[in-house]
């Protein structure tokens, strides 16, 4: 049995000599059901080893559960590094559950998961090197994001546009007086930056 080690500070949890080789991927991985069962989704965010990001993931998935989803979005992250030949990845996800099931801590008992623990481990067989570790929701913020914007594209929820009303106002009529501009039909916050056109 492997021994692990964890940061009280993230919630972290990693295999405790665990080098990543110079050259790797970090993948960012979240996936999420509402009802659970219920409309479901996952997210990835992808970067290299210096922290750029080269991809962002994501995928409505149906009615299905939360652990599904969290099991789709490992093999999203998987199936992106082996496409385009890396050797390397190192996951981090917010579903502890699912890492210690990949760890082999926990046994893989539903039926459903145990397919998608079998891919996992089929694209993990095919990579040079490979962790995974645990971080608190909080850390994963933009994945949480991705995952949640394929839920909402799949329910067909899309962000409405703010009506006129609700815009901010960027025109304001006002006089001069004692070298000063009193507006006439609004208030602005104490300062506030303004262009000032003379009205002719």
């Amino acid at each position: 049995m492997p021994s692990y080690s964890s940061s009280r500070a993230t919630g972290e949890l990693f295999s405790a000599h665990e080098n990543p080789p110079e050259h790797h991927l970090v993948a960012f991985s979240d996936g999420g059901a509402r009802g659970n069962p219920g409309p479901s989704g996952y997210g990835v965010v992808i970067q290299d080893e210096a922290g750029r990001k080269v991809a962002a993931l994501s995928e409505y998935l149906g009615h299905q559960t939360n652990n599904f989803a969290e099991y789709q979005g490992l093999i999203a992250a998987l199936e992106y590094a082996v496409a385009n030949g890396h050797k390397a990845l190192k996951v981090i996800s917010d579903s502890e559950l699912l890492v210690r099931q990949i760890k082999g801590v926990y046994k893989v008992k539903n039926a459903a998961l145990q397919d998608l623990h079998g891919r996992a481990k089929e694209l993990i067989a095919q990579l040079a090197w490979f962790s995974i570790g645990h971080v608190l929701r909080g850390h994963n913020e933009e994945a949480d994001r991705l995952a949640n914007a394929a839920m909402d594209k799949g329910m067909g929820r899309v962000a409405r546009a703010p009506s006129p009303a609700s815009l901010p106002r960027e025109e304001f009529y006002g006089i001069v007086r004692d070298g000063k501009v009193e507006l006439l039909d609004g208030k602005l916050p104490d300062g506030t930056q303004v262009q000032v056109r003379i009205k002719k």
